[in-house]
Formats: C-alpha cells, sequence, structure tokens
C-alpha cells in the first residue's frame, strides 16, 4: 500500500527528519535542546554548524525542502543569503546552522543549558 497523504508532523518526527537531513549534509557538532516546558517558542531546538557559506546555505535550503516534501511543513527562515546563520522555524523545531566562527561570536546553546548550583 502506498500512502499518497504527508506524513502528519509531531515534533518528534520533526525532529527525526532534522536530525537525519543534516546528519545527510555533515552537519557538525549538533545539538539538540529540549524546550518542552521551558519555553512557548518550540519543543526542540536545534544547533549545528556548516564548514562554509555555501554549505550552511545547502544544508539550510535541502533541510527547508525536506520538510516540505516529507510533511508538508512551510518552515520559515532567516539569514540564508547570506550564510553565516540561518534560522530555520518550523513551529515545533527551531534550527540554527552557523559558520563556526559565527556560532562561537553568539554561543547561543549556552542560553538554553541548565545553570548549575553551588
Amino acid at each position: 500500500m502506498v500512502a499518497t497523504a504527508k506524513t502528519q508532523a509531531t515534533s518528534e518526527l520533526l525532529l527525526a527528519a532534522v536530525l537525519s537531513s543534516l546528519s545527510d549534509d555533515k552537519a557538525e557538532d549538533v545539538v539538540q535542546i529540549d524546550l518542552r516546558g521551558k519555553t512557548e517558542i518550540g519543543d526542540y531546538m536545534v544547533i549545528c554548524s556548516g564548514r562554509s557559506t555555501r554549505q550552511v546555505s545547502a544544508m539550510s535550503e535541502k533541510l527547508v525542502e525536506r520538510l516540505k516534501g516529507e510533511f508538508g511543513v512551510n518552515a520559515r527562515t532567516e539569514g540564508k543569503g547570506t550564510g553565516d546563520w540561518v534560522l530555520i522555524d518550523t513551529g515545533d523545531v527551531i534550527v540554527h546552522v552557523f559558520r563556526p566562527e559565527v556560532r562561537e561570536f553568539y554561543q547561543l546553546e549556552k542560553m538554553w543549558q541548565p545553570t548549575a548550583t553551588n
């Protein structure tokens, strides 16, 4: 039996598709952050790096196309033109694809890490 309808997108299925696509495209230093119960902006955040502006843009473009093809998700993107930092917002999963220098400058994942109590 062949399914003709798009797969219903849950945040977990979207996350799995995001991680698979980034892995296929050789994303580096992939960090997955569970946002459930911490914020209303989404359920998960994924942060990763690409080696160049070309790789960052290509990974982002492929990811958006894959999510639309598999789930019918029209993800919003910002920053694809420069390729330094691309934000992909699916609603449930937020993806940040950085060049390494830009990622180091912003240190975005530190904002979401639990703080140690002494």
